[in-house]
């Protein structure tokens, strides 16, 4: 099982190359980097994660996380680069599928593309999608973005998503494209990863849960034709004050995680506000741990 670590990228969150060699030398796999292109003013829409059920300030803050990821990807050389998550609907197909293609090139087929439908309905809406058609939205466009990846030159004819034959180069590095992690919850999720995805990036109170979240997901693969190993299983956990402990790392992986992503609304934040680095400090005995289970 692998470990990463998530970092929130802003004008006051430090130096992401410095945290990308940090991420790397402390031995995390991956290094993911969330994205909201902007935050409505007006919203209306309820935060889940806080007691209020306000958005926290720093959401909207945060820059453009293919430019961090490109940036991450210059000084490092085995480091995982990931979107944790891309929001599928906000981004239009084409200059999206140029853009992955160009960042797992530039990284040497480093590039994990972790997506979202989004949750934000005015964020959405004020990008230019249908918030009720986001879902489909969200597939036709990675449906469409995988046959360029894997053609070159290809058509695509959705009931949202339509082009004629175009060229879309340079092919990524990994053949067929980066792998397609789809953060999402629920029995729905589950069916969404059996039927069109690379992996599946879920935020888990514990083990217990995702042991029989990915029972169920196995079921559908099953009924999918798919392997059950065809998907990636990337958590995203709560580290608490320390980080899991090893029996809580090796429930992870016995319940079929292939890595976790180290992630709160407190180490979000505190990574916006540039204690980044002070957080690989202390997760690095998380990686420790992890490595002798």
């Amino acid at each position: 099982m692998k470990i990463g670590f998530l970092a929130a990228m802003t004008a006051q969150g430090g130096d992401i190359t410095e945290i990308a060699r940090a991420t790397e030398a402390a031995g995390f796999d991956s290094l993911w980097i969330p994205e909201h292109p902007v935050i409505p003013t007006n919203m209306q829409t309820i935060f889940p994660f806080t007691d209020n059920g306000k958005l926290p300030e720093h959401y909207g803050r945060w820059a453009d996380p293919f430019i961090g990821l490109a940036a991450a990807a210059a000084v490092t050389r085995k480091l995982e680069l990931g979107t944790g998550i891309c929001l599928i609907p906000e981004r239009e197909t084409l200059i999206t599928a140029k853009l992955v293609a160009s960042l797992d090139l530039l990284s040497g087929g480093r590039f994990l593309f972790g997506i979202g439908a989004g949750w934000l309905r005015e964020e959405t809406e004020v990008m230019g999608a249908k918030f009720a058609s986001r879902w489909k939205l969200t597939r036709e466009r990675i449906e469409a973005m995988k046959l360029l990846w894997s053609q070159g030159t290809a058509s695509y004819n959705g009931e949202l998503v339509k082009f004629e034959s175009v060229r879309c180069e340079p092919m990524p590095a990994r053949k067929g494209g980066p792998p397609v992690l789809l953060g999402a919850h629920g029995p729905k999720a589950l069916e969404r990863v059996a039927r069109s995805y690379d992996g599946w990036m879920p935020l888990v109170p514990g083990p217990a849960e995702l042991q029989r979240e990915v029972a169920a997901l196995r079921k559908l693969l099953r009924e999918h034709g798919r392997a059950e190993t065809s998907v990636q299983i990337s958590p995203l956990v709560d580290p608490l004050d320390d980080g899991p402990s090893s029996d809580e790392l090796k429930r992870y992986r016995d319940a079929g995680a292939d890595r976790i992503i180290l992630l709160s609304q407190k180490t979000v934040a505190a990574t916006a506000d540039g204690k980044a680095l002070e957080l690989i400090k202390r997760f690095t005995p998380v990686v420790e741990r992890n490595a002798r289970i």
